[in-house]
């Protein structure tokens, strides 16, 4: 007879926070949402600790290298997605670790001899306004001077000429030896008036650039997610099929962390896949899913995952339970899961993270999971809506929209999350549409942080862990889940204010 889960399946739309005492220093601008990403020793600080609680989740439609830019630089981490060639996601790593953020590898590289037709072409394919000029065309080349698009014009200049022509020469240039700090360098960046700092070593070689630009870059985004050669970090997605192949080009390519992606992650094959990276790869932190209850987070985290994932069939364009009848209410899933990471902390004093993985339909279901005890948040509709993420913007009758398609749909082909058996998939698991376009990533994730630290100001709490241990929550009728909601008629036309 099959084991029946005595407690319903519950959806954050099913609970409210109970307000707390606010103390007088508490206050949004005394929130701190760093959390933790990575296993670690419980009392200890973690190898990798996120500056805001949030991820992207594995998906075409989502993790593009301009989400994981822009996600990074606002405290976030991006994985980027799988379903694609190896090379080409190792390529979308190095994107992400060459962004400008303080010391930076010249991504934009020419020749002397090399016409400014070619410099032309090569800035338009960066998008950056200085290029490199070495003696072999590559990032680390001797370098003989530098070429910004203000020493040329396409109109004025012959776009045939050589670039030695136009560029400045390094005996002109600037530049420092490799041991200089970024500190150092930003000073010499203002005190000498550069707008750009080249770093060679003994012999000449550049190794790297340093921006004015980026200094005032950072200064607006104060919480980016930095290694620490302060280059923005990036998480990649793995299978279960290729991974051997997969994870060390990742690594060469310097990712940050992985992740097993699959949508049942209780199972020997992702057991295995954990146990061979931790055994070859010990360095990398690695963390698997998705599951929905305790038994299958000590599972994986036996098995040496360094964070779980959590949710089965509660994402906007997953179908799971429609086709299989197979997951539970995102709010039950994160509870019972939560409750066996605190047991295997006691167990083993060891914590592994925990992240809620769907069914984040509105922004104070971050606040709920979280509250509920995830350690962080995945999204992917959120964030599909954003100017960065990899679907067209549509324009309707009712304003643009973005395409959302899922992994378990045809258009995204991804057979092997789903271990349908075959070559493809049997059946799809998730739906290909569109969600409403948003804009900036950076604007509209500021906002959903400002919604949640006030939310989290009215339970008295001014970090994640206090929010965890001092949250209460309440269940939810229907009739006070209607009473959430406005329920008078919205102009249509602004107000007048006199």
């Amino acid at each position: 007879m099959a084991q029946i889960i005595a407690e319903v399946s519950r959806t954050f739309n099913e609970f409210l926070l109970l307000p707390n005492r606010t103390r007088t220093d508490c206050s949004a601008a005394t929130v701190d949402l760093r959390t933790p990403l990575v296993r670690h020793i419980a009392g200890e600080a973690p190898e990798i600790e996120l500056q805001s609680p949030f991820t992207s989740a594995i998906m075409q439609a989502v993790s593009t290298p301009e989400l994981a830019i822009a996600l990074a630089r606002s405290g976030g981490l991006s994985f980027l997605h799988h379903n694609q060639p190896i090379q080409d996601q190792a390529a979308a790593v190095r994107q992400v670790k060459n962004f400008k953020a303080g010391f930076v590898t010249s991504d934009t590289n020419v020749r002397p001899d090399d016409s400014l037709s070619l410099l032309v072409d090569v800035m338009r394919r960066t998008g950056h306004s200085t290029a490199a000029v070495t003696h072999d065309g590559t990032a680390t080349g001797r370098l003989l001077g530098l070429v910004t698009s203000r020493d040329f014009h396409p109109q004025r200049h012959d776009l045939d000429g050589p670039v030695s022509g136009r560029m400045t020469a390094i005996a002109a240039l600037a530049h420092a030896g490799p041991d200089i700090t970024l500190s150092e360098a930003n000073a010499r960046l203002w005190d000498e008036r550069l707008d750009c700092l080249p770093v060679l070593d003994a012999e000449g070689h550049l190794q790297h650039l340093v921006f004015r630009s980026d200094y005032a870059d950072n200064k607006r985004f104060p919480n980016q997610l930095v290694d620490a050669a302060k280059r923005l970090r990036v998480g990649a997605g793995v299978n279960t099929h290729d991974y051997q192949e997969r994870v060390p080009f990742l690594l060469e390519a310097g990712v940050d962390a992985l992740c097993f992606d699959s949508s049942d992650g209780y199972s020997d094959w992702q057991a295995q896949a954990l146990s061979w990276v931790k055994k070859h790869y010990p360095e990398i932190p690695v963390g698997g899913g998705n599951v929905v209850d305790g038994e299958a987070f000590t599972f994986l985290a036996e098995a040496g995952a360094d964070f779980v994932k959590v949710g089965v069939g509660g994402g906007s364009i997953c179908i799971t339970r429609d086709q299989k009848g197979i997951g539970r209410g995102q709010a039950s899933a994160v509870l019972d899961v939560a409750a066996a990471r605190d047991a295997f902390r006691e167990r083993t004093g060891e914590y592994v993270p925990i992240c809620s993985d769907g069914g984040l339909v509105h922004d104070y279901h971050v606040a709920l999971a979280l509250a509920m005890g995830a350690d962080f948040v995945m999204m992917g509709r959120y964030f599909a809506r954003f100017d960065q993420a990899a679907g067209a913007k549509l324009p309707t009758r009712d304003g643009f929209v973005k395409e959302y398609w899922g992994e378990g749909s045809n258009r995204a082909r991804n057979w092997q999350r789903y271990g349908q058996g075959g070559q493809g998939l049997v059946f799809e698991e998730g739906v290909d549409g569109y969600v409403p376009y948003a804009g900036d990533l950076s604007e509209g994730l500021a906002l959903t942080i400002a919604k949640l630290k006030t939310t989290m100001v009215s339970c008295g709490s001014t970090t994640l862990p206090q929010f965890q241990s001092t949250a209460r929550l309440t269940l939810v009728s229907d009739q006070s889940f209607q009473e959430s909601h406005a329920s008078v008629t919205l102009r249509d036309t602004p107000a007048t204010i006199s």
